[in-house]
Order: C-alpha cells, then sequence, then structure tokens
C-alpha cells in the first residue's frame, strides 16, 4: 500500500500516520494494490480528514468533519469501505447477470451532461440577523452559503462567503 499523509496547517504526528496506516488496512483488505493520499487539516474548531484512495482503476473519495481527528478518520474509512462494497457488488451482480444489454451498457460512452439540474439540496431556514447568519455559517467551514429569513426585512437572504474567504456578502431580494 502506498500511503501519503499530508496536513495543512497541522502537524503528522507518528501517532496519527500510525492511526490513519491501521485504518486504511481495513480497505486494503478489498485490493492488492492501493494508493491513498490523506489530508488533515483544522478549520476554526473543526478537524477535517479527507481520504482518496486509488485502486484497480477506481477512484473512492470521502471528506468528514468532526471535533476529534480520530474520529473524523474514523467516519471516512467507513464511508469509503461502504463506497468500495458498494461497487463490488454493482460488478459482480453484472458479471452473474451477463447479458448482452450488460455488455452494451459497458461499452456506450458516456456522454456529459451539460444545461441539466443534476443535484438538489434542501436547507432550513430559520429568521435570523445577518450578523447571526454569518456566525452560523463560520460554524461549517465546508459550505459556501447559507439561506435564512432576515429578520430585519422578513425576507428570505442568502449570506456567502466572498472570494478572498475573509469577507460575506448577502443576496437580497429588491422587491
Amino acid at each position: 500500500m502506498k500511503l501519503k499523509v499530508t496536513g495543512k496547517e497541522l502537524m503528522i504526528t507518528e501517532a496519527l500516520n500510525d492511526y490513519v496506516e491501521k485504518k486504511l488496512s481495513r480497505i486494503e483488505k478489498y485490493f492488492e494494490d492501493l494508493e491513498a493520499d490523506v489530508t488533515l487539516r483544522t478549520e476554526k474548531s473543526e478537524q477535517i480528514a479527507e481520504m482518496n484512495v486509488y485502486a484497480n482503476g477506481e477512484t473512492y473519495r470521502a471528506v468528514t468533519e468532526d471535533k476529534d481527528l480520530y474520529a473524523s478518520i474514523d467516519k471516512d474509512i467507513d464511508i469509503l469501505e461502504g463506497q468500495i462494497r458498494k461497487t463490488k457488488t454493482r460488478k459482480e451482480k453484472m458479471i452473474r447477470d451477463d447479458t448482452l444489454k450488460a455488455l452494451e451498457v459497458n461499452t456506450e460512452k458516456h456522454t456529459e451532461v451539460v444545461n441539466e439540474i443534476i443535484k438538489t439540496s434542501y436547507y432550513s431556514i430559520k429568521p435570523l440577523t445577518p450578523e447571526d447568519a454569518m456566525l452560523a455559517l463560520q460554524e461549517y467551514p465546508t459550505h459556501n452559503f447559507l439561506a435564512f429569513i432576515n429578520v430585519e426585512t422578513g425576507k428570505v437572504n442568502v449570506i456567502h462567503k466572498l472570494k478572498d474567504g475573509k469577507n460575506y456578502g448577502i443576496v437580497e431580494p429588491e422587491a
């Protein structure tokens, strides 16, 4: 197994490196040759673990955040293991079915989807002041925006992080 552990604004200790290696051994049992890139970082009070695993031409990725870095690593391993089992089950089912239709699906070129809505996310909207919305957005370092009802105007607003990473902008309807 090729393992690369990187720390961003975080010193990777021997104990952290050993822990990641020990946990990745759960993933290693599924493959003969495995490469893993692990990035550990701290943003505010959150500990974020990001894992990319490359094996048999497949890429598996997991990113989690938690107050405890070890818990974040454990969550990533669970996510990766689920992805691997799902992929393995899907491949075994295709081999079992082995119909002409299944073969045609494998040989088709995948076309890129353009100008389509491919993901829908649902958010709860709470009444907040713009200052409280900014603080709420800061609690989730991986989120780029937050929809809220402005208690001062009664309208739905969206606060978002600006490209400089330090400031925020608010989107507010005119009418």
